[in-house]
């Protein structure tokens, strides 16, 4: 089973979450590949696509973007929304996925 967030980190993966998905160049947020970037919350629910490390760990982001902007500027971008949140810290972001149009997509990964 996947060990929960470290103290305090909960609020932080959350308000990351709430950050990244406000860019107006992020569809949604995904777990990753193969479901390992989420944030495990005590008696909640898990936050998809934001694993906070520990240590000197990076913030995992894992998104869904839509077409337009370049992926190198875009990863740019979401590191500086981060380190807005928290400070200077390594920030890697996997693109999941690409999609076209202005609307964003349902969650499959978003489980209560």
């Amino acid at each position: 089973m996947p060990a929960t967030v470290p103290d305090g980190a909960a609020e932080i993966a959350a308000r990351i979450a709430a950050a990244v998905r406000a860019h107006p160049d992020v569809a949604r947020l995904d777990a990753g590949p193969h479901g390992v970037v989420a944030s495990y919350l005590p008696g909640r629910r898990r936050i998809a696509g934001v694993r906070v490390g520990v240590g000197t760990e990076p913030v995992e982001l894992a998104v869904v973007v839509r077409l337009g902007t370049p992926l190198p500027r875009l990863a740019d971008e979401l590191a500086a929304v981060v380190h807005e949140l928290v400070g200077p810290v390594a920030v890697e972001v996997t693109f999941c996925d690409v999609v076209a149009g202005p609307e964003a997509v349902p969650d499959p990964s978003h489980r209560p």
